[in-house]
C-alpha cells in the first residue's frame, strides 16, 4: 500500500470518527445521558450502522490476506465505506443545537485517548487491522461506553455542585420555596405564578423547562441573590425518584402537584410508580414543616382517586374543590371565570389563555398566590396579563394564519386538550400538524391511534411529521371515519410546514403545532 493511500486512509478514519462521534455525543445529550433513552435511539435506528459493519467486515478480512493487490482492494473499498460515514454524520441543522458543555468537554478528552490505545494496538500488533475495524464497526457504542467511564468523574463533579447549591440555600435562610411537579402543565404553572407572585414578592423562578437537578442547581447558583424572597422550583421526572433526588437537594417549604398522567411510561413502567414520584413533592414538604401548603388539581382523576394528605388543598372547576372557577366562559381571545375561595370570598377574572385546563392552572396559581397573602382584588389586573408558556398552546397569527404552538412534549392528555382548543375555531379551516406522542412505552400504540381518533373530529386536515412513527395516528384517524385526501404523512417538519401553508383552505386557518420531536426522535 503506497504512502499517498494510507494517508488517505487515516484522514478519512479520522474524520469518520470525529463527526460520528460528534453526532452519538449529540444523541447521547438529547437523551440526557441516559443509557435507556441512548439505547432506544439506537434500536430505532438499525439501517444507520450498515456502513459501519461493512467497513468492520472489509477491513479486518484484508488483515488476513497475504495477496498484496487483494489487500490494496479492500483498503479501497474500505476508504469508500468511510467517506460514506463521513458524508452521513457531517453536521445538519438540528431542531436542538449540539452543545459543546463541559461534560461533552470531558466525554470527546476520553475519547481521544480511547482512540491513543486503538492507534497503539494497531501500531503495536502484528495483522491488527481487526483493532482498527472492531473500532470503527462498533461506533456508536463507544459514547456509550465513554459515558460510562467518565460517570464517576461526572458524579463527582455534580456532588461538588450539589453542595455548592445547598450551600447558598442555606444563606437564605428566609427563603421561600416552591416545589411544582406533574405529568403535565406544570411549566404554565410556574410562570403563572411567578408573574401572581410578584405582586407582592421578589420571585425567581427556574427558567424555561429547567426542572432536572443540574438545570436547578445551576439557577440556583447563577441567578438566586440576596433580594429574592421566593425561589419557585420546576421538577421534571423521567425515572422512579426523580423527584425526591431535586426535593433532597432544595427542600421546598410548600408544593404543587398540577397532574398525574401517562407521559413516560416508557422509564416509569407502571402508573402507580409516576403517582408514588410525583407525590414525593408533598412528602418532602410534609417532612419540611406540618405547615407547608400542598395544592393538588382537584380535576385530575389520578391525583384525586390516590390523594393521602388530608391537608391538601384543592383547586379547579369541580365542585368539591377548596378554590373553584365557576361561571366559565370561552373565547378565541380567552376566558372569564368566577373564583370562590375556602372561605367564600368571590372574584371575577378574565384572561388571554386558551383552553379550560388553563382555567385550572390559573386557579392553582391564584389559591397559591392568595394562600401566601396576596388579595383576590390585587390579582385581578396579573392574571389579564399573563401569557402563555413558551410552546403551551401559544396563539401566534401570521396575516390569515393563526397557529396555536404546542410543540413541546405531547401527552395523551395534553393533546386531547390541544385537541379541544382547536375544536373552538368553528368558522376557520383547522389543520393539525404533528408527529405524535413518545415515551409512552407499550402503550405508545394504543395512545397515538387513540389520538388520532380524537383528531379526525377536531381538524380539517391532518399532517403527520415521521414515517412509520406515525402509523397508529393515521389508522386511528381512518377508522374514525377521517377522509384519506385530507391527510398527509412528511417525512421532516420543514416539509409539513410547506404542505400547511400552501393548503388552499379558502378562509382563516388555524393550525395546531402539537409536539416537536428533538433529533433523537426522527
Amino acid at each position: 500500500m503506497s504512502i499517498l493511500t494510507k494517508i488517505l486512509f487515516w484522514i478519512a478514519f479520522a474524520a469518520a470518527t470525529t463527526l460520528g462521534l460528534r453526532y452519538y455525543t449529540h444523541m447521547l445529550q438529547l437523551s440526557s445521558y441516559q443509557f435507556q433513552g441512548y439505547f432506544r435511539f439506537l434500536r430505532s435506528k438499525p439501517q444507520r450502522y450498515g456502513l459501519h459493519i461493512g467497513f468492520l467486515c472489509v477491513y479486518a478480512i484484508a488483515g488476513f490476506i497475504a495477496d498484496t493487490h487483494m489487500i490494496t482492494v479492500l483498503t479501497w473499498i474500505s476508504f469508500a465505506f468511510l467517506v460514506f460515514l463521513v458524508i452521513q454524520y457531517l453536521p445538519k441543522k438540528a431542531k436542538k443545537k449540539f452543545v459543546v458543555t463541559k461534560r461533552v468537554s470531558r466525554l470527546f478528552v476520553t475519547y481521544v485517548l480511547l482512540f491513543a490505545v486503538v492507534v497503539t494496538l494497531y501500531f503495536a500488533l502484528p495483522n491488527a487491522q481487526y483493532v482498527l475495524a472492531i473500532y470503527m464497526g462498533f461506533l456508536p457504542l463507544v459514547a456509550a461506553l465513554t459515558n460510562l467511564i467518565n460517570k464517576p468523574v461526572e458524579k463527582k463533579i455534580n456532588d461538588w455542585y450539589i453542595k455548592d447549591a445547598q450551600r447558598i440555600l442555606n444563606e437564605h435562610p428566609n427563603l421561600k420555596i416552591i416545589g411544582i411537579t406533574g405529568s403535565y402543565g406544570k411549566t404554565s404553572v410556574k410562570y403563572y405564578l411567578c408573574t401572581l407572585l410578584a405582586e407582592g414578592f421578589r420571585v425567581l423562578m427556574t427558567p424555561e423547562s429547567f426542572n432536572t437537578p443540574m438545570g436547578i442547581i445551576r439557577t440556583i447558583r447563577g441567578d438566586l441573590t440576596p433580594m429574592h424572597e421566593i425561589f419557585i422550583c420546576e421538577m421534571g421526572a423521567r425515572h422512579v425518584h426523580d423527584i425526591k433526588e431535586i426535593t433532597d437537594i432544595v427542600h421546598p417549604d410548600d408544593g404543587i402537584v398540577t397532574s398525574i398522567g401517562p407521559q413516560h411510561l416508557e422509564t416509569f413502567h407502571s402508573m402507580e410508580n409516576i403517582i408514588n414520584t410525583k407525590f414525593e413533592l408533598l412528602d418532602a414538604v410534609d417532612e419540611k414543616s406540618s405547615t407547608g401548603l400542598k395544592f393538588v388539581n382537584g380535576d385530575d382523576v389520578n391525583i384525586m382517586d390516590n390523594l393521602r394528605y388530608k391537608d391538601a388543598i384543592t383547586y379547579g372547576t369541580s365542585e368539591k374543590c377548596d378554590y373553584r372557577a365557576t361561571d366559565i366562559t370561552f373565547s378565541k381571545d380567552g376566558a372569564s371565570f368566577k373564583v370562590t375561595t375556602p372561605s367564600g370570598e368571590t372574584c371575577d377574572f378574565t384572561m388571554k389563555l386558551l383552553g379550560e385546563h388553563n382555567v385550572t392552572n390559573v386557579v392553582g396559581a391564584i389559591a397559591m398566590a392568595n394562600k401566601l397573602g396576596i388579595p383576590l382584588k390585587k390579582l385581578q389586573m396579573a392574571v389579564r396579563r399573563l401569557v402563555p408558556a413558551p410552546h403551551r398552546q401559544e396563539l401566534k397569527k401570521h396575516g390569515n394564519v393563526t397557529i396555536i404552538d404546542d410543540a413541546y412534549n405531547a401527552n395523551p392528555n395534553g393533546a386531547k386538550r390541544a385537541l379541544d382548543t382547536l375544536c373552538k375555531f368553528k368558522d376557520s379551516v383547522r389543520i393539525l400538524v404533528t408527529p405524535g406522542m413518545v415515551e409512552l412505552g407499550e402503550k405508545e400504540d394504543e395512545f397515538n391511534k387513540e389520538f388520532g381518533k380524537q383528531a379526525a373530529s377536531s381538524c380539517d386536515y391532518m399532517i403527520l411529521v415521521g414515517g412509520d412513527h406515525v402509523r397508529p395516528i393515521r389508522e386511528g384517524a381512518l377508522e374514525a371515519g377521517f377522509s384519506e385526501d385530507k391527510l398527509f404523512v412528511k417525512e421532516t417538519l420543514d416539509s409539513a410546514v410547506s404542505l400547511m401553508y400552501e393548503i388552499d383552505a379558502g378562509k382563516q386557518k388555524v393550525i395546531l403545532l402539537e409536539n416537536d420531536l428533538p433529533d433523537n426522535y426522527t
